[in-house]
């Protein structure tokens, strides 16, 4: 665009030249370069000032070979334009313009790489005699993405050499791409004896570049987090752009200085029963071998980590991890203690189960050896009855029997707990609890009785009846005494017996059941059907009413005393009377109609 607009003021020079007639020869102005990318079409433009008139002027177009010759490829006068036959360009070019506006532009369609060239206009004409100007071509193609590989083995720290880090390559860019290896965001530059960068370039079938660097290093350990990539620089027209490639890790081999051996899991103290998860590590990164052993018992294992389930006191005492360098066959190794702490059953005296007389005193204590300190409390039936390991039962009674549990337990590690039972049972005569309800009325043909009855040894219960007859009852022991039920057939009323007994004595509750019949009820249907009855009655009322109001209101119209009709007999004659008070019902079929009285009697025609 900047050429086609530098055409006007052109065109005005040329008028100017005309005007003063002051030029000596043809002045020929083009620009010094035209930058394009591969493929596109390439537009140079060639601006003149001539004394002669478009009839006289004479346009070639030259481009200078590798060689350095001049190679003709278009000329164009007033009459024609003729492009050469046999060159790179014949089948691509064109001229615009015929001179005339002192501009005419060479375009070049599916510009290539190799057409990179000078390209020279010439203008002659009769008076002036010729001018000249030039105008370099320059091609760009911008490069695929680069690609970066690390070296797929680890490196080992060697002194004496250097070591490949990776390779960098970048594909088919015109002009060559340029290739700046970066460590850390710091651009590495070939030092002797500690940075090589080796660059090789392969010019492609398609003229275009792709270029391919190398990093070497004399490795050592701090090389070991370094990120490496690589900055590839290339040229677009009117500039340069950048881009880079992905950062890469190389895994440097060292040899350890110290090995870490250390428990995993569990985080904090270790108990009985837990899983021990041991791991060993060294700070090197050679190859190596490890070995843990333990001390005490002389057991060894090949492996980082180590897991030992259900641990006992047994597994406590010194693990040592050995690191053997499979590079330089040194070992190294290290050390830790674990200590597995216990919990041992609970004891408790005297031992269970233990029976006691009504009203006796009983002292009995729990005790767990363990590592830490513990805490004891006794529980029964779930609630608390002592926070000691002490639990004292005084004045023995039935409520007193029953399992009492020890637990002990170890504050500072969770879970951590061992319990153990003590039966107590207290001995007497049965005693059964008083049942909810001993007097009972019985609408069913069968009743449960419950009869709990405490006591030790275990009451045996017996069920009668008045009859004298014995009931087969189901019976289980409880931890109190005996649960037994039994189901009683109700005819009529019926007296039932409980009785519980044991080596101490007897004891027994009654049972009396009234056998109740149940009513019977109305049936819904006859109620309903009286029901309907009444509501046909009433409606059959109201119509009979509807039809005498509305024959009394007719008799009224015809009779003038309704609306002021004329020509009817005035009710309020002296010869009316109230028997002369008639009602006339007319059928609908038929112009007869019959007079009522007031007092019912029928009325002949002439009486109307």
């Amino acid at each position: 665009m900047a050429v086609r607009d530098a055409a006007s003021p052109l065109v005005g020079l040329v008028v100017l030249f005309f005007t003063w007639g002051a030029w000596a020869n043809v002045e020929v102005n083009m620009e010094g370069r035209v930058e394009v990318y591969r493929g596109q079409t390439a537009q140079i433009a060639c601006m003149f000032l001539s004394s002669d008139d478009i009839g006289g002027l004479t346009i070639k177009w030259y481009y200078v070979t590798r060689s350095g010759e001049k190679q003709k490829i278009i000329y164009q006068d007033s009459t024609m334009v003729k492009v050469e036959q046999g060159t790179v360009f014949t089948d691509r070019i064109r001229v615009n313009g015929t001179g005339a506006t002192g501009q005419v532009v060479l375009s070049i369609s599916n510009v290539q790489v190799h057409d990179e060239a000078e390209f020279i206009c010439t203008i002659g004409n009769l008076t002036d005699g010729t001018g000249e100007g030039r105008t370099k071509l320059k091609v760009f193609e911008i490069p695929d993405n680069p690609t970066i590989e690390a070296v797929e083995t680890g490196i080992s720290i060697n002194e004496n050499s250097l070591s490949k880090i990776g390779a960098c390559q970048v594909k088919n860019g015109f002009p060559k791409p340029n290739i700046t290896w970066y460590r850390n965001d710091t651009p590495l530059r070939n030092v002797l004896d500690e940075v090589k960068v080796q660059t090789s370039t392969t010019i492609e079938s398609s003229h275009l570049f792709s270029v391919n660097s190398e990093l070497s290093l004399k490795v050592v350990k701090e090389h070991k987090d370094d990120l490496f990539y690589c900055q590839i620089t290339y040229f677009v027209p009117g500039g340069l752009k950048m881009t880079e490639t992905d950062r890469i890790n190389v895994t440097v081999l060292y040899p350890s200085t110290a090995v870490n051996v250390w428990v995993e899991s569990p985080k904090g103290k270790i108990k009985e029963g837990d899983t021990i998860e041991l791991h060993c590590h060294g700070n090197g990164n050679n190859p190596y071998e490890i070995t843990i052993k333990h001390l005490k018992s002389g057991k060894s294992w090949d492996t980082e980590m180590l897991v030992l389930k259900n641990v006992t006191l047994l597994n406590s005492g010194v693990y040592q991890c050995t690191s053997l360098d499979m590079e330089t066959y040194q070992d190294i190794s290290g050390n830790t203690s674990v200590f597995v702490n216990f919990l041992h059953p609970a004891e408790v005296k005297p031992e269970g189960p233990h029976v006691m007389a009504q009203g006796d005193e009983l002292t009995a204590t729990c005790n767990a050896l363990s590592s830490l300190q513990t805490h004891t409390a006794w529980f029964k039936n779930g609630k608390e009855v002592s926070k000691d390991h002490t639990l004292m039962l005084k004045d023995a009674m039935f409520d007193t029997a029953g399992e009492y549990v020890c637990v002990v337990t170890v504050p500072e590690i969770e879970g951590m707990e061992t319990s153990r039972t003590l039966l107590v049972y207290v001995q007497g005569q049965p005693k059964i609890m008083e049942p909810e309800n001993t007097e009972m009325e019985n609408v069913e043909e069968t009743v449960n009785l419950t009869c709990n009855a405490r006591g030790f040894p275990a009451p045996k219960i017996i069920w009668t009846t008045s009859d004298g007859e014995v009931l087969h009852a189901s019976q289980r022991e409880t931890e109190e005494g005996v649960h037994s039920v039994v189901t009683v057939k109700v005819t009529s009323d019926i007296t039932v017996f409980c009785n519980a007994s044991n080596e101490h004595g007897t004891d027994g509750v009654t049972f009396n059941i009234k056998a109740i019949k149940a009513e019977t009820a109305l049936p819904p249907k006859k109620i309903k059907k009286e029901g309907r009855g009444v509501i046909i009655a009433v409606i059959i009322i109201c119509i009979l009413l509807l039809a005498i109001l509305g024959s009394v209101l007719y008799f009224l119209y015809k009779k003038g005393k309704i609306c002021g009709r004329s020509g009817k007999q005035d009710l309020t004659k002296e010869k009316s009377n109230k028997d002369n008070i008639v009602v006339e019902m007319k059928s609908d079929n038929t112009e007869e109609a019959v007079l009522l009285g007031v007092n019912g009697e029928k009325q002949p025609p002439s009486d109307q």
